[in-house]
């Protein structure tokens, strides 16, 4: 067995704890390995099954279904096996126990997943990094695994990632505040005896060229990595001189849900000039009626600006005019409207306000979809954006203060006595 794993696993691999959490980098035999250790568990352990979970369910068959799959030829133990994809599920012949596929995208049936034998003792959580929302996770956590689990079984749940970013749920659950529940792993390229000299020299390039995105894609260690939508954000205050608080001004967006996706709202300042934004108030929830919008919108002092919503709801948007939100206007949709308003955004700097833990958590959330593109370009994924929408939306009118500073700006001198030719080379004009 020591042979077929390789090194660097032996703790994990033993592991029994409540929670098994591993983070590392390409090539670290992450996958492989969880893949390896819950076939052997499952033919060692009698009555033992297995539910392995994605944010997406349609996800699975290339990536934990397969790697499953290779785990069985890997111990030679294929033709004990019987793997079916309609539905998902590998069935182990001698005893009928089961490994079982779910998604995060259908929680109903996520939370109802149970097996004709034995016990659902053992969770693995894939791609973890794609659960955005840590409430999701816990309604996982409270129905499955579920009830008592005789000896020799445990309940055990395992989540496996790449920490793209510091600002997940995940760190701060399970890597800043460890309790006798939990075994966090790191691990990287270097323990995996298995990459041959081309596979490394991958990452000596990644070191020498990209040094940021060698730090998480090749160490394992947290940051911001390539997949990201903005990268460049940060958790905290600008700096506001009073002499430049006329270059700021708020903006307002509104994206519509209901019952799957939550109503989202954001306030954020703009300043055009140093292309810098401050997210600062944000309201985020399901199931919310337009009475319930608007009502919230008010008791935020926000009833008489000017919010842009999603162009897709008019009735929506008719509705919070006549509850009072006067100021309510469409978004503007076009062709390429979504890779336009990211490129835009993306010359800005962005404050978030710690309060705004939803948008901390869309940011550190929202990747582009390598599986999706137009007119050759990437784009992102339809998921943990609707605080993201809704800034898109509102900086539709952030080029208009753009142009209404510029037209004020027809002295040598503005009020503040900034050099009208600085302010001009200031802006790039």
């Amino acid at each position: 067995m020591s042979q077929i794993v390789g090194k660097g696993y032996d703790e994990f691999w033993n592991c029994s704890k409540r929670y098994r959490v591993l983070k590392g980098g390409k090539g670290s035999k992450i996958s492989s390995t969880t893949a390896l250790n819950f076939i052997y568990r499952i033919m060692k352990y009698e009555n033992s099954n297995l539910l392995v979970v994605r944010q997406v369910m349609n996800t699975h068959r290339d990536s934990t279904f397969a790697q499953l799959l290779w785990a069985q030829e890997k111990l030679g133990v294929s033709k004990y096996w019987s793997n079916k994809v309609s539905p998902m599920e590998m069935t182990y012949l001698p005893t009928g126990q089961k490994i079982l596929f779910r998604g995060f995208d259908d929680v109903l049936k996520l939370a109802s997943t149970t097996v004709a034998k034995g016990y659902l003792c053992w969770v693995w959580v894939e791609e973890a990094f794609e659960i955005a929302s840590e409430t999701d996770f816990e309604k996982l956590d409270l129905s499955i695994p579920r009830g008592n689990i005789p000896s020799p079984l445990f309940k055990q749940t395992t989540l496996t990632f790449n920490p793209w970013s510091a600002e997940h749920w995940l760190k701060k659950r399970f890597f800043d505040t460890p309790d006798q529940n939990t075994a966090v792993f790191s691990t990287n390229y270097l323990i995996n005896e298995f990459l041959d000299d081309t596979d490394k020299e991958v990452f000596r390039r990644m070191k020498e060229k990209n040094r940021r995105r060698y730090e998480v894609a090749g160490l394992g260690n947290w940051g911001i990595s390539e997949g990201l939508v903005y990268e460049n954000w940060q958790v905290g205050k600008p700096v506001i001189k009073e002499e430049d608080e006329y270059l700021w001004k708020s903006f307002f967006g509104l994206d519509y849900g209901y019952t799957n996706d939550p109503t989202a709202f954001v306030a954020f300042a703009a300043n055009p000039k140093d292309r810098l934004i401050y997210i600062y108030d944000e309201f985020y929830k399901k199931r919310m009626l337009n009475s319930d919008i608007a009502e919230e919108i008010k008791r935020r002092g926000y009833a008489k600006e000017k919010i842009r919503a999603d162009s897709a709801e008019p009735k929506s948007n008719d509705d919070l005019k006549r509850l009072g939100i006067s100021r309510i206007t469409p978004s503007v949709k076009g062709r390429d409207s979504i890779l336009n308003g990211i490129a835009k955004i993306s010359e800005y700097k962005i404050f978030v306000d710690e309060k705004c833990v939803n948008m901390i958590r869309e940011l550190s959330t929202y990747i582009y979809d390598d599986k999706t593109k137009e007119n050759g370009m990437r784009l992102p994924r339809d998921d943990n954006n609707h605080l993201c929408d809704a800034l898109r939306y509102a900086f539709e009118d952030v080029r208009f203060f753009k142009a209404e500073l510029r037209e004020n700006d027809n002295s040598k001198q503005n009020r503040y006595g900034i050099d009208r030719d600085d302010f001009r080379k200031g802006w790039g004009i």
